[in-house]
C-alpha cells in the first residue's frame, strides 16, 4: 500500500474519517476527535481533504510511525538484569526498526502514513547531545529502516528526492541530528567543527544550535540567564552555512535564537515550536525572533503540543498559531514540525508484558518548568500525527488561500532546504 492508494471518501462527517483503504479504530477515534472540535460543513471537509491529497506534504520536525516494543524481549533483558542504558538502546530500536522486520509493525507504519497523507518527514535522527557517538545511533536505526522498508519508504537527500519520491507514490525520511556533533577535545576550532561535514555527508541536513541547557554554543530555553550565542556558536553556525546544513533553534533560549538568526547567512528555522504572544513558554518564540527567523527567510513550525499550545490545547490552538504567525509574518515563514508519533495499536498490549520500574530522576537535558496545566486526551487525539489532513481543513475553514495552505503543508520546508543546500 502506498500514497496512491490514499482515498478520498463521501458521506457524512462520521464517514470522513475513512482516510486510508487500511485504517483501524486508534485513528478514526482520533479522526473524529477532530471533526467534532472542528465542525467543518460538507463543503470544507470535502475541499480540505481534497487539497491536502494534492499537496506535498512535509513535517517540519517529526518522528515517522513507531512500532510496539517487543514486551518478552524487554522482559527477559530486565530479568537478566540489563543496565538501563541497554534498556534504553533496545526500546529505541525496537520501536524505530521493527517496522522494516515485523510484518504487523509494517502495515501498522503504512497504514499511519497513508491516513496522514504524508509525503516527507524531517526525522530526528539524532538524540539531545553534541557526543557523535550517541548522534550516530538513531542515524543508524532510520538508515536502516529506509535501506529496509523499500517500496514504502526512501531515503531523501536532496528536495529533488522528495520531490521524486511523492511522484513514485512513497513516503521519504529527510535527516535531521538534533545537536552538533563535537569531540569535545577542543584541540581547534576547526577540529570541533569536522564533524558538521561528515554527519552531512551520513545525510543529516539540520542541526539544534541547543537543547534545553546551554552548551558550548549557546543558552538552551530553559536556561534562566538566556546568554545568547557563544563566538563559538557564531563560528558554528558559519561552518552550518558552508557545509549545507539547516541551522534549527526550537530548543534555544530567546536570545540565542535572535542572534543565530542574525549571525546566518541563510535561512534558519525554529522547526517545532509556537508563538509566545499567543502563549509565553520556555519552548515558543516571541515576536521578535520569530520576525529574526522570517527576515533570514525561514520559518517556524507550529507543534502539536497542547502544553505549548494552551488555550484550547486542541487542534484549534494549532489553528489558532498559524493563524497568528501567518497574519504576522506572512504564510511564507510557518510550516507545521508536529514533534508528535503515531504509536503502533499493538502498543499497550506489549507494554502490559514489561515489569514497572521504581522511580527514576529527571534527566539533565530535560529541565522542564512545574505547570498545573492538564493535558486531557481529547487534546492529544486532535492533534494525531495521523490527523494532518484535518490540519488541512481546519486552515481551509480559517480562511488561508489554497497557497498558503501548500507552502505551510510543506512548500516553506522544502524551500528552506533548496536554500542550505545553495
Amino acid at each position: 500500500m502506498n500514497r496512491r492508494q490514499f482515498i478520498a471518501t463521501g458521506g457524512s462527517l462520521a464517514a470522513a474519517a475513512q482516510l486510508s483503504a487500511g485504517s483501524n479504530e486508534r485513528i478514526e477515534n482520533d479522526r473524529q476527535t477532530a471533526i467534532d472540535l472542528l465542525k467543518p460543513s460538507r463543503r470544507d471537509l470535502d475541499y480540505g481533504l481534497r487539497l491536502h491529497r494534492e499537496a506535498l506534504v512535509f513535517d517540519a520536525y517529526g518522528f515517522s510511525p513507531r512500532a510496539a516494543l517487543d514486551g518478552d524481549a524487554v522482559r527477559e533483558l530486565m530479568e537478566e538484569g540489563a543496565s538501563e542504558m541497554e534498556l534504553q538502546d533496545q526500546r529505541e530500536d525496537m520501536a524505530m526498526t521493527r517496522p522494516a522486520t515485523i510484518e504487523k509493525e509494517r502495515e501498522e507504519f503504512v497504514r499511519a502514513w497513508n491516513a496522514a497523507g504524508m509525503t516527507c518527514i524531517f526525522q530526528n535522527c539524532g538524540e539531545e547531545s553534541s557526543d557523535p557517538l550517541r548522534l550516530i545511533k538513531r542515524l543508524a536505526r532510520f538508515t536502516y529502516l529506509t535501506d529496509h522498508l523499500r517500496g514504502v519508504l526512501r531515503r531523501a537527500v536532496t528536495p529533488d528526492d522528495v520531490e521524486r519520491a511523492r511522484a513514485d507514490g512513497l513516503g521519504c525520511l529527510y535527516f535531521t541530528g538534533n545537536g552538533v556533533p563535537l569531540t569535545q577535545q577542543w584541540n581547534s576550532v576547526e577540529d570541533e567543527l569536522r564533524y558538521v561535514r561528515i554527519f552531512f555527508q551520513l545525510g543529516i541536513r539540520m542541526m539544534h544550535v541547543t537543547y534545553n541547557r546551554r552548551n558550548r554554543l549557546g543558552d538552551g530555553c530553559a536556561e534562566t540567564a538566556n546568554g545568547g550565542l557563544s563566538d563559538f556558536g557564531r563560528t558554528a553556525i558559519a561552518e552550518m552555512n558552508k557545509v549545507g546544513v539547516i541551522v534549527d533553534v526550537a530548543h534555544s533560549g530567546w536570545r540565542t535564537s535572535l542572534e543565530s538568526a542574525r549571525a546566518s547567512g541563510r535561512p534558519i528555522v525554529a522547526s517545532h515550536t509556537s508563538c509566545a504572544a499567543i502563549h509565553p513558554h520556555i519552548r515558543s518564540k516571541p515576536d521578535e525572533v520569530i520576525r529574526a527567523i522570517a527576515d533570514s527567510e525561514g520559518y517556524i513550525g507550529i507543534c502539536c503540543i497542547p502544553r505549548f499550545l494552551r488555550r484550547t490545547g486542541d487542534i484549534r490552538a494549532l489553528l489558532d498559531h498559524i493563524d497568528y504567525a501567518v497574519g504576522k509574518f506572512g504564510a511564507d515563514h510557518v510550516a507545521i514540525g508536529t514533534d508528535v508519533a503515531y504509536r503502533s495499536q499493538y502498543t499497550e498490549e506489549e507494554a502490559q508484558k514489561i515489569p514497572r520500574r521504581g522511580p527514576s530522576r529527571t534527566r539533565f537535558a530535560a529541565l522542564w518548568p512545574e505547570d498545573d496545566f492538564t493535558t486531557e486526551p481529547a487534546m492529544t487525539r486532535s492533534l494525531a500525527w495521523t490527523n494532518w489532513p484535518m490540519f488541512t481543513v481546519g486552515m481551509v475553514q480559517r480562511g488561508h488561500s489554497d497557497n498558503a495552505i501548500r507552502k505551510i503543508l510543506g512548500g516553506n520546508v522544502l524551500r528552506v532546504a533548496r536554500a542550505a543546500l545553495g
